[in-house]
């Protein structure tokens, strides 16, 4: 198999990433138990991840095929290794401000340098597309296991303990292990660069692909589904403790379940979109996403909650909502690939850049609004909000799809 190594390397260091950055649910929950904040002082720490993330990849999305793609990864895989392994030693909120804004930098580097890698080790469209989908279903993988894991060091008698930070070592081991496999993986790098351009010549490239119509609606659609998935990725443990009055282990684990199903449905997805139109695809999903939110979130409201819940004997409402990541899991990488695959290989970094600027403002831009919200009303309000922007996009892929009917037409 072409590139077999660096493969490897790719899905590993997003199964790393994966666990970090979805981590900030676990710990928006933990911070408010250990240091009795608020949810709204809490939600900032998805700004402290996200932000990070956008300004890094604007200033060198384009530059990093000049920079090494291999050579960014390791970069940021030793800064969140070093920052993993200091994490046991603090006892302090600010330091998870820190915390997540190395894994922001860190993350920005290794997602466009491993975007800007596929194209490198596939071969077509085709490829292109089904790795695309591994990929992104190894990182809802990341997240089922970081979920999983994080609950285990979880003690629900003790709101104070900080047992959990033992997380990090574990945290720090696998960030060097992705280091270590990705070091020995060769990387064929000349295809990414044109070597007669100039750093600003890169870099005012990126500003030119952004003002193209078909780059414009591909990034309302990142930034709307984004903003859908990760207010339901960070909230969902508080949802659950909150909402349903679940143990904060099974809150945790909640957000492990919606993992585990966006995985399946991102594994899933891939055979049907071989046999189905992917905007059809989409389209079934988004209608069904809106479907769940107004069948769960009334049942939430209603179903009586025991002192003793647990998966065995908890309401609907309780197994139906992490239906919702099933059916959001192709939406992310369908697009992507879409939009990458219509693009020379030289460009992929700067796409990637775009990718990665808008995924992560539209990441807080969801987290935040459903904090605050989630604060002013309640859970199934907030949850409520996300109908807007499942319509929103549902007209925007409809929209990019035209696009990329009519480039392929003229090309």
């Amino acid at each position: 198999m072409k590139g077999l190594g660096i493969k490897i390397a790719l899905l590993l260091n997003y199964f790393v990433f994966a666990i970090l950055l979805n981590s900030v649910g676990t710990v928006i929950l933990q911070v408010q138990r250990n240091y009795d904040i608020t949810k709204d002082a809490a939600s900032v720490l998805e700004g402290f991840k996200d932000l990070p993330i956008a300004i890094t990849s604007f200033l060198l999305a384009s530059f990093l095929p000049k920079i090494g793609l291999k050579r960014s990864m390791i970069i940021g895989l030793i800064l969140v290794a070093a920052c993993c392994c200091l994490m046991p030693f603090t006892d302090a909120f600010w330091y998870f401000k820190v915390l997540f804004m190395a894994i922001g930098i860190s993350f920005a580097l290794i997602k466009v340098s491993v975007f800007a890698t596929i194209g490198l080790v596939t071969d077509d469209a085709k490829q292109h597309a089904s790795f695309m989908s591994v990929l992104e279903a190894f990182f809802m993988a990341g997240i089922l296991v970081g979920n999983v894991a994080f609950s285990l060091f979880v003690d629900d008698s003790n709101p104070k303990s900080q047992e959990w930070y033992n997380m990090y070592w574990f945290l720090g081991g696998l960030s060097l292990l992705a280091l270590i496999v990705l070091w020995f993986s060769k990387l064929d790098e000349s295809a990414a660069k044109i070597e007669s351009r100039s750093l600003k010549e890169d870099f005012y490239e990126m500003f030119r692909t952004i003002a193209k119509p078909l780059a414009l609606v591909f990034i309302v659609s990142v930034f709307l589904y984004v903003l859908i998935e990760q207010s339901f990725q960070t909230w969902f443990p508080t949802f659950y403790k909150d909402i349903l009055s679940t143990p904060s282990s099974m809150a945790i684990q909640a957000g492990a379940v919606l993992g585990g199903a966006t995985m399946i449905g991102r594994f899933a997805s891939g055979a049907v979109l071989a046999r189905i139109k992917w905007i059809y695809v989409l389209s079934v999903c988004l209608i069904t996403v809106a479907a769940i939110i107004l069948l769960a979130l009334p049942l939430a409201g209603t179903s009586e909650v025991s002192g003793d819940i647990s998966w065995t004997n908890a309401p609907l409402v309780v197994y139906l909502m992490p239906l919702l990541g099933f059916f959001l899991a192709p939406i992310y990488p369908t697009i992507n690939s879409t939009i990458l695959s219509s693009q020379p290989k030289y460009m992929h970094s700067s796409v990637s850049g775009l990718i990665v600027i808008f995924s992560a403002l539209g990441g807080t831009t969801g987290s935040i609004i459903t904090g605050h919200v989630f604060e002013a009303y309640d859970g199934a309000t907030a949850f409520y909000f996300a109908l807007v922007p499942v319509t929103l996009i549902l007209i925007a892929i409809w929209i990019f799809y035209r696009m990329i009917q009519k480039q392929a037409l003229t090309a």
